[in-house]
């Protein structure tokens, strides 16, 4: 069986494929101090407790955290007797390779969103991300990755908001019933949603302005459908998008080995 891993910069997601169906996902948060032997540990006690008896002997890897890899490098080598496959090294192919300026190193979880979005709606697409950062990802219509856009996520930007201003509190994103808030709660949660909704629409209608083509617009990240309770702004949502991607990239380079 396959373990697919993704490393963002916040949490790591661990879920095992069958070939047909994941049979249990897993998230923790992303720490690189963490060993091959505690990954293991906690891996292991999650699987006897949901009595999971499979036998993991394939691994792919996709991490915007460079540190932590080579722990789970060590992980794959040393209890699942295994050489994992990391997205965005030379021995891992893909579907379609990303059409940027030279020497650009293009995030892995951007190839694995481009490889899932791809396999799942064709080309011509626009992958909103909503992670630690919110990405905007471009895919051709031949499925190549071909550049997009970075802004400040939306957790990032409430943190800044409250790291930075004294007076302003933490708060949790939400949608607000009104655009003008009575209080300084509702104010910053109307500025940050409606600032989004506005972010995402205009650079979606941008980017199909540039294209010149008719574009899907596919969104994924836990606040995403937040966002879609207001207003219209993308055509589908997945929320696996990332693992799925995983399992196209894997599935791909077993048939190309």
């Amino acid at each position: 069986m396959l373990l697919a891993i993704d490393c963002g910069n916040t949490n790591t997601v661990f879920s095992i494929w069958d070939g047909a169906d994941w049979v249990a996902t897993w998230r923790t948060s992303t720490e690189w101090q963490r060993t091959a032997d505690q990954y293991y540990v906690w891996l292991s006690s999650l699987m006897r407790f949901q009595k999971l008896d499979v036998h993991i002997n394939e691994v792919i890897i996709s991490s915007t955290v460079p540190r932590v890899v080579f722990n789970l490098r060590v992980l794959s080598d040393r209890y699942f007797a295994c050489r994992p496959l990391v997205v965005g090294k030379p021995d891992c192919l893909l579907p379609a390779d990303p059409r940027v300026d030279a020497g650009t190193a293009v995030g892995p979880d951007r190839l694995v969103n481009t490889a899932g979005a791809y396999d799942r709606h064709g080309g011509d697409l626009i992958v909103v991300d909503f992670g630690t950062a919110t990405t905007f990802d471009v895919v051709a219509s031949d499925g190549a990755y071909v550049g997009g856009v970075i802004a400040p996520g939306v957790n990032l930007s409430l943190e800044a908001l409250h790291a930075a201003a004294a007076a302003l509190p933490h708060v949790d994103i939400s949608k607000p019933q009104s655009v003008v808030g009575t209080n300084t709660v509702t104010c910053m949660q109307s500025g940050v949603f409606w600032g989004y909704i506005g972010l995402v629409r205009e650079i979606c209608a941008r980017i199909k302005a540039e294209r010149a083509v008719p574009m899907k617009v596919v969104s994924t990240g836990g606040l995403a459908p937040l966002f879609q309770q207001a207003e219209t702004l993308f055509d589908v949502y997945e929320d696996d998008l990332t693992m799925h991607g995983l399992t196209v990239i894997h599935r791909y380079n077993k048939e190309n080995a």
